[in-house]
């Protein structure tokens, strides 16, 4: 993709932004931890497959196992899908909702924020689906590595999907990541790491739209679910806000029991829903 064309077929609202960020919260009190891998979890994906069932939306889970520091364990990835035409090509977006293991962390911001946006996002585009592209939100299990990420730790759902599109020959438009996007003091990257055509049609959007102070390219190389897509082959982009903590420039929130759903908002999440359905609308061209 070499430039991202406006439209205006998904409005995220107001509305949109409660729905995100009650959903978050709902995760964050009641199903606290999910570690990746365990039996949190699932119980996670079990409540993500019931809210976007609830809104109208079809969702599935997909069960896989992959070995891991810790032994083989089962993984499980929530899938919604909305299709035009099988034939078209297709826009993934990505959230994990997974906490690490081993750290007393409620994930409000780092894993929970996003994932209530994907869920405002399965009612909206249920509502009213595009017309020239097939779109996949994704909710991963074990984003979080256990110990250190390399080959067999951590993106193990983003690498199980990754492996399962490519090997399917479907085509694909689009991968984009969202990650710690809830927090009250907003600033949202774009790293290094990033297909470089959707990081120029994205920030092209944000200075027509006078946002290009909250959304800026930085240098630093993120290890995040889009690494794997981009490995795979497939254009993808990762937005992420790494400043989350006590003062500007910190990320002592960051994995810590200080990630509270207190931290995150629905003012945030709304500009992370328009980012999303600006970046839709222009890859539905």
């Amino acid at each position: 993709m070499t430039s991202i064309i406006l439209a205006a077929a998904l409005i995220f609202t107001p509305a949109d932004a409660k729905v995100a960020h009650n959903s978050a919260l709902e995760l964050v009190e009641n199903y606290t931890p999910r570690d990746s891998g365990t039996l949190g979890s699932r119980r996670a994906a079990n409540f993500i497959l019931d809210k976007v069932s609830s809104l109208g939306a079809d969702a599935k889970l997909d069960c896989f196992k992959a070995n891991t520091p810790r032994g083989r364990r089962v993984f499980v990835n929530v899938e919604s899908s909305f299709i035009s035409n099988p034939t078209n090509e297709w826009i993934v977006l990505v959230s994990h909702y997974d906490t690490k293991l081993g750290v007393d962390c409620p994930g409000a911001n780092d894993g929970a924020s996003t994932t209530g946006l994907l869920i405002a996002l399965a009612e909206k585009i249920y509502q009213n689906r595009p017309e020239k592209t097939n779109i996949l939100l994704l909710w991963t299990d074990g984003e979080e590595c256990m110990d250190n990420y390399d080959e067999n730790d951590g993106l193990w759902g983003s690498k199980h999907v990754a492996k399962k599109l490519k090997d399917s020959g479907v085509k694909v438009r689009a991968v984009v990541c969202f990650d710690m996007l809830g927090d009250k003091d907003l600033k949202i990257t774009i790293p290094e790491n990033s297909h470089y055509g959707l990081k120029k049609g994205l920030l092209k959007i944000a200075k027509r739209k006078n946002v290009g102070d909250k959304i800026v390219a930085c240098n630093d190389i993120i290890i995040d679910d889009h690494v794997p897509f981009l490995e795979a082959g497939f254009k993808s982009i990762n937005l992420i806000d790494f400043e989350y903590g006590s003062k500007p420039g910190l990320n002592d929130y960051w994995h810590t029991k200080e990630d509270t759903g207190d931290k995150i908002s629905e003012k945030s999440l709304l500009f992370a829903g328009e980012i999303a359905t600006w970046l839709i609308n222009g890859l539905d061209r």
